[in-house]
Formats: C-alpha cells, structure tokens, sequence
C-alpha cells in the first residue's frame, strides 16, 4: 500500500469515530454567541495557530451577511507584535490570557486549540474563562492532555499522530462554517 493510501486510510478511521455530538455542542454554543452578542476567542500554537487564524475569516466573512448580523471572532495569535510583547515582558505562558483579560467579557466564548492538549499558554486561557464565567471548548488530539478535562465541550480527535489531529481540526473549521451557514439560512436573524 502507497503511503498516501496508508495516510488517507488512517485519516479515515479517524473520521469514524468523530465526535458528533462534541461538535453540534460546539455549535449551539457559537449560535449562542452570536445570538447573543458574545464575542468567540481561538488560540492555538504552531499548526494550531494557522487553525485559530483560519477559523474567524470563515465565521467573520463566510457566516455574516453585508447588512446583517455579524459573528464576533478573534483569533488571539494574530497580532503578533502584542504576542511579542507579552512573551517578551512577562512570559509566552501568557500571551493569550493577557489578552483576553483586554476584550473578555463574562459569557463569551473561548475556544483553545492544542494537538497535545498541554499548551500552557492555551490553558492559561482557559481556565482565565472558566474563572470568568464564560463557555470553553478545547480541540485537541494524543491523550487529550489537560485541555480535555478543563473544558465545558472537548473535542478529542483520539490519535498520537500531530498532522491527521490537525487536519481533523481544520475538517472542523471547514464544518462548523458550513453547518452555522445551514441554521442561519433556515431560522435567519
């Protein structure tokens, strides 16, 4: 077998066992946000990052219409002078909670992206919002490290290889973008 079947075969398996019902509570809680005016955080580190950088052009662009309501996501890895700065003063354990203690507000959404689920940058995060009364969601892969048990929605892609955990991840993007396009079209705002 060519090592790209062996790729696509194992990526495949994983898909089988996709937790579907992690993933419509994801978006209910997303709808949530949007319903209610909440923003969404995502952060995540190396491919994680280009995740978390992806996901709110699909919602922001892909999900709000020209004179409609508008999804309110922030990607906490795309400034990178602020990520810069905090790392630099303080500590690169903090660079994603630093910001968020900036544009947090008590019921939003933080979503942290980490294949290993150990980042301690993206847990900082997280357990900033869980102190804080918001909703959290954790992507992540391998064991499921921290992240798994600290979030509200954990979404566990339940394999010790980094590229097929993150290409679950970005499936994700790509899904939740088409699926919240669905539910507006069929209730609109």
């Amino acid at each position: 077998m060519a090592f790209s079947q062996r790729y696509i075969k194992e990526l495949v398996e994983m898909l089988g066992l996709f937790p579907h019902d992690k993933f419509e509570e994801m978006v209910e809680a997303m709808l949530e946000s949007y319903h209610n005016n909440r923003s969404i955080f995502v952060m995540g580190n190396g491919g994680s990052a280009s995740t978390a950088s992806h996901w709110p052009c699909d919602l922001n662009k892909g999900c709000s219409p020209e004179d409609g309501k508008r999804f309110k996501m922030i990607s906490l890895n795309d400034s990178i002078s602020t990520l810069m700065a905090y790392a630099n003063d303080l500590s690169y354990e903090k660079v994603f909670v630093e910001q968020l203690k900036n544009f947090y507000t008590p019921g939003d959404l933080v979503i942290g992206i980490s294949g290993s689920g150990n980042s301690k940058n993206v847990l900082n995060a997280i357990e900033y919002a869980n102190n804080n009364n918001g909703k959290t969601v954790g992507l992540c892969g391998y064991s499921g490290g921290k992240l798994r048990d600290m979030v509200d929605i954990p979404l566990w892609i339940n394999i010790d290889d980094m590229q097929k955990v993150e290409d679950i991840h970005m499936i994700i993007v790509h899904m939740t973008m088409q699926r919240i396009n669905l539910e507006l079209k069929d209730s609109p705002v």
